[in-house]
């Protein structure tokens, strides 16, 4: 069975990356936006990342403009706005789609791992996954979750 490990994405500059690379550690996935009403739980997000990184958290921004067209056309944009308004330091990949014929292929085995509440369709900016040490979806968590609602699921897996 293909695991998060088996997918190479694109960086905000580019080029690619495996995500072997995170083998081993307790990853959360987002579909990300930074001009929408969920956009402040980047806040969240990153009072995470900077509790557990050392623990071997990370967390995965993947921004997308397919909902209303929440982010910035330019990747840079999206990247200082993330970084000035909310302190990210988390990565922040390549804009992808995560719905659609072209559907990012880590999206698609997101959804085809944990379906939504009705189907596997995202609904919306800020769907979390959660994945353990050996690359499995454990979980999969609403727009509106706030991450901090996360924090005890994500301790178990580190």
């Amino acid at each position: 069975m293909a695991t998060v490990y088996d997918f190479k994405v694109k960086t905000a500059n580019g080029s690619e990356k495996s995500l072997s690379d995170y083998e081993g550690k307790v990853l959360l996935v987002v579909n990300t936006a930074s001009k929408c009403g969920l956009t402040p739980q980047f806040k969240g997000l990153q009072e995470l990342y900077e509790k557990y990184r050392d623990q071997g958290l990370e967390i995965l921004g993947f921004p997308c403009d397919q909902f209303n067209n929440q982010e910035f056309a330019n990747i840079e944009e999206t990247t200082q706005f993330c970084q000035a308004n909310y302190g990210v330091s988390f990565p922040i990949f390549a804009k992808v789609d995560v719905n659609g014929v072209s559907t990012e292929p880590l999206f698609k085995f997101l959804k085809e791992q944990k379906n939504g509440l009705l189907s596997p369709r995202i609904k919306w900016n800020f769907t979390k996954f959660l994945i353990d040490k050996n690359g499995s979806v454990v979980g999969r968590y609403a727009p509106t979750t706030e991450p901090s609602k996360l924090e005890e699921e994500l301790v178990k897996l580190l």
